[in-house]
């Protein structure tokens, strides 16, 4: 073997990779587009992502508000929601796993790599729609929680920091949905995985009851997971 063979091919000019990188974003914002605009010709899906959490909100605070102790400023509201807002961003991501799983199995994913765009567009367009999907979706949860009587105490910028850290909760579990939605590759199975892990994920915390009152073994899980 030559020694011009065995050199390493030289790193690609710092232009190109600038010009890459602006396809990549060009191309990830069009798919991202191409999802929204589904979501505006079938309303009915986002309302019903919206539908549940709201449903949450209002069953806790008027069914099990008075049942349940707590010793937040504010009462029982102020403590669920943070965890609904965190429940609901988690959950959001049940559509990125299920429309991956579906564009999957059409053999849409597989007509867009044949493309000349961007490999990655394909995921980061679903990830960009879909986290602009769970903010809109969290801000109007906050929303009904104010007209039940939640109340930020500390200010303007904790609660817009409130909402950034739950997107980027959300946004990280949509990263755990996507990979199970492409490699499962079946809406239906994906659903089913999801409730699985999400469900003991999201209730055994502090999301909606205090700590304390758990059993001793669930309370060691409860006290380190991320929605608490």
């Amino acid at each position: 073997m030559s020694a011009a063979a065995a050199a390493p091919a030289p790193a690609p000019p710092a232009p190109r990779l600038l010009t890459q990188a602006r396809w990549a974003v060009s191309d990830s914002l069009m798919i991202a587009k191409r999802n929204l605009l589904v979501w505006t010709r079938v309303p009915a899906y986002l309302v019903f992502t919206v539908i549940q959490p709201v449903m949450f909100v209002l069953l806790f605070v008027y069914v099990f508000g008075g049942a349940i102790p707590v010793s937040t400023p504010g009462g029982y509201v102020n403590f669920l929601m943070p965890g609904i807002i965190a429940q609901t961003a988690a959950f959001a991501t049940f559509g990125t796993a299920i429309a991956l799983a579906q564009e999957l199995k059409k053999g849409v994913i597989d007509r867009l790599k044949s493309m000349p765009i961007a490999r990655s567009a394909v995921l980061t367009g679903r990830l960009v729609a879909d986290t602009g999907r769970m903010v809109v979706t969290i801000l109007i949860i906050v929303g009904v929680g104010y007209a039940v009587g939640f109340r930020f105490l500390n200010g303007a910028g904790p609660a817009v920091a409130m909402v950034v850290l739950a997107t980027v909760f959300g946004v990280a579990i949509a990263c755990i949905s996507a990979f199970t939605g492409l490699a499962i590759g079946d809406e239906e199975s994906v659903q089913a995985f999801g409730l699985i892990w999400l469900f003991p994920l999201t209730f055994v915390s502090s999301a909606f009851v205090p700590i304390p009152t758990m059993p001793g073994w669930l309370q060691a899980f409860a006290n380190n997971q991320p929605v608490t």
